[in-house]
């Protein structure tokens, strides 16, 4: 993780979202060289990163006051610097900018909305019914008005009092109608792509009330029959005696029925499961099918599974079209919170074409502010003028009537042809991608409409400043977060790492800091013998022990054989696992270890103790260059706070001590 992130993200917490700025009567509490910073802004801030802290003591506000000075005196001399005229720092600001504008104007009015509406809507069910007229993906133009046609003759002859039901069985080209009238039951959000139209209609609607809408499978009338809280979901299992064909005399009644009766006198259900029952998935595992909702078993098996209220329950003999069942209730999953529930839905949501269709709204609602203003005119003489090389490398922009406004938003914002021809040239993968298999009227209309959605967030971009004091305040941290982390780095991070004088100078004056010694160590032989020389250990563990490393060598690794090997470190006290549980003392010996992946015998002894000694700056560089720091940072604060008037409103101060 990089430096820069750290600081930003530090930057983040310290300042946080600045959403309190707008206030009135809002007075200065402190400035910096006469820029002011308000009460509210250090108020929410010290709020905001100390959390559950924020006691509002003289104490903590002392200290953060004092904190948040040193923070506005750096960006202050990072200004001084020129720091945010660079062009690098620039592009990066943009970049922020472009990233937190994205998530203001999607995420909050796209994203959120739609995942707060989808869990709005799963905690309820709705009973509906519909009539369909099938609009398949090959429709024509002529086809699809035929549909929609007969879709709102149908209505309309509902509203004049036919029955619903009956209109149904009748006209729709769902085939279930024929049998349930067009009811479907009881669904909850999210329903499938393509239905969302349907999906708002269902939710919208009261009792009793129809509407025609569009979905991917064509045109409805949908008819909300009622609602009640959404079931959820619950885990179950059941025992499954399947019904033969051909058996006239109800044999499977009899036998759930004589399972059930077991059941009355204490059998236990998972091993009357696991014995008798005839669904080969799940009997082995006594009965669990897992959790489930709503669709997606026969309603009267649902109806049952649903209608046991409490966990260990099982219900008498329930009939289905597989045959007769006995259902036990293990688990019931309670409604989730929005916090849990959205981490799951933003995904889905996201791959809906829910979300482009919110999307459209949105570029919609921003043509209505900005005053959008269109000028077809100039459009459709372009797009009737421009050649097919439109849609090859070799187009280039050139229409002689290229100053004519295509759009405008607002009083002052004009786009020409000539802008579009440049978005044009710029997207020519577009061009040349659609040029494959779309007319050059189609591609034309493809990249307008495109380069209208993006100047319409563009020029919506502009306007969040002025509409989120928030998003104001957040660009303005990470404006003072970047130009922060530059100066830091300038004249506190490089410095230390590249003054090598001033290191010197610094460590030769503080040399005596504990931090720059070496505390106890100990010279330790670490042996290792090989697993054949077993018989040799009790002699070579005798002999090591009173003898130097060199003359064990010599002695057991005679005529270049190197049954026994060794190396020698320095270990810091308390640094080593083994050295640790043996006395801090020379001729110390380990119990010996095997090496389970060589089967090698492995034992330590301690040569002797080494004193308490100072560290090189080579050695102790590390703890050197963080304090050097420290110490340009504290020197760094000093100048600023001489160099740059600061005035505290100690009056303002006070009214923020609440004890």
């Amino acid at each position: 993780m990089s430096k820069r992130f750290i600081l930003l993200f530090t930057t983040i917490l310290i300042l946080g979202f600045q959403n309190s700025f707008a206030q009135t009567n809002d007075p200065i509490l402190f400035s910096v060289e006469g820029n002011p910073v308000q009460l509210s802004e250090f108020e929410y801030i010290y709020s905001k990163t100390n959390g559950d802290k924020a006691d509002f003591s003289k104490k903590s506000l002392d200290e953060y006051l004092d904190l948040y000075i040193k923070f506005k005196l750096k960006v202050q001399r990072a200004k001084e610097m020129k720091l945010d005229t660079i062009p690098v720092l620039q592009q990066e600001l943009a970049g922020y900018r472009k990233q937190l504008a994205n998530s203001y104007l999607v995420d909050k009015e796209v994203t959120e909305r739609l995942v707060q509406e989808a869990y709005d809507r799963s905690l309820r069910d709705i009973d509906i019914s519909h009539i369909m007229v099938l609009v398949p993906p090959t429709a024509t133009p002529k086809d699809t008005l035929a549909a929609f046609s007969k879709i709102n003759n149908l209505k309309t002859a509902i509203d004049g009092g036919a029955d619903f039901a009956k209109v149904a069985a009748e006209k729709s080209d769902d085939k279930s109608a024929k049998t349930n009238g067009g009811n479907l039951g009881y669904m909850t959000a999210l329903l499938p792509d393509g239905f969302y139209e349907f999906e708002t209609a269902a939710y919208s609607l009261k009792d009793g009330e129809s509407k025609v809408v569009k979905s991917a499978a064509g045109y409805h009338i949908i008819k909300v029959n009622g609602s009640r809280a959404a079931r959820g979901e619950i885990e179950a299992a059941h025992i499954l005696i399947r019904k033969d064909p051909k058996d006239k005399g109800g044999a499977a009644k009899v036998r759930i029925d004589s399972i059930s009766a077991a059941l009355q006198a204490g059998a236990e259900f998972e091993t009357l499961a696991r014995a008798y029952s005839q669904d080969n998935l799940s009997a082995s595992k006594g009965g669990k099918i897992g959790f489930f909702g709503i669709n997606k078993y026969e309603r009267s098996f649902e109806n049952a599974a649903f209608g046991l209220a409490k966990d260990g329950e099982y219900t008498t003999p329930i009939e289905t079209q597989a045959g007769w069942h006995i259902i036990k209730r293990l688990r019931k999953k309670t409604t989730e919170t929005f916090d849990i529930a959205k981490r799951k839905l933003q995904p889905k949501v996201q791959k809906d074409s829910r979300y482009e269709m919110a999307k459209i709204s949105m570029l919609n609602r921003i043509k209505q502010e900005a005053n959008f203003t269109e000028n077809r005119k100039a459009y459709n003489m372009f797009a009737s003028l421009v050649g097919d090389d439109f849609m090859t490398h070799r187009w280039k922009p050139g229409y002689k009537y290229a100053d004519k406004v295509l759009f405008s938003l607002g009083v002052d914002n004009k786009y020409s042809i000539a802008n579009f021809e440049t978005f044009s040239q710029k997207n020519s993968r577009d061009r040349l991608r659609l040029g494959r298999s779309k007319s050059r009227l189609e591609v034309v209309k493809f990249l307008y409409d495109k380069y209208v959605s993006e100047t319409l967030m563009q020029y919506e971009e502009q306007q969040l400043d002025k509409k989120y004091p928030e998003f104001k305040a957040l660009m303005r941290e990470y404006e003072e977060g970047i130009l922060l982390f530059e100066a830091t780095k300038i004249l506190v991070w490089d410095k230390a790492s590249q003054d090598s004088t001033g290191l010197e100078q610094y460590f030769a004056t503080h040399k005596k800091n504990r931090k720059y010694f070496w505390n106890e160590r100990a010279e330790v032989s670490f042996y290792t013998l090989k697993k054949d020389e077993i018989k040799c250990l009790p002699k070579i563990r005798k002999y090591t022990k009173k003898k130097t490393p060199e003359k064990s060598l010599k002695k057991y690794n005679k005529k270049g054989e190197n049954i026994l090997s060794h190396r020698t470190e320095i270990v810091e006290q308390g640094k080593n696992k083994v050295v640790n549980n043996l006395p801090w003392k020379k001729g110390s010996i380990s119990a010996t270890e095997i090496n389970k992946r060589d089967l090698s015998h492995n034992f330590l002894k301690i040569e002797k103790i080494l004193p308490t000694s100072s560290k090189t700056l080579k050695e102790a560089r590390g703890y050197v260059v963080a304090d050097y720091q420290d110490h340009l940072e504290r020197e760094w604060v000093k100048e600023l706070k001489k160099t740059f008037e600061v005035k505290i409103n100690n009056e303002v101060f006070e009214t923020l001590i609440k004890k």
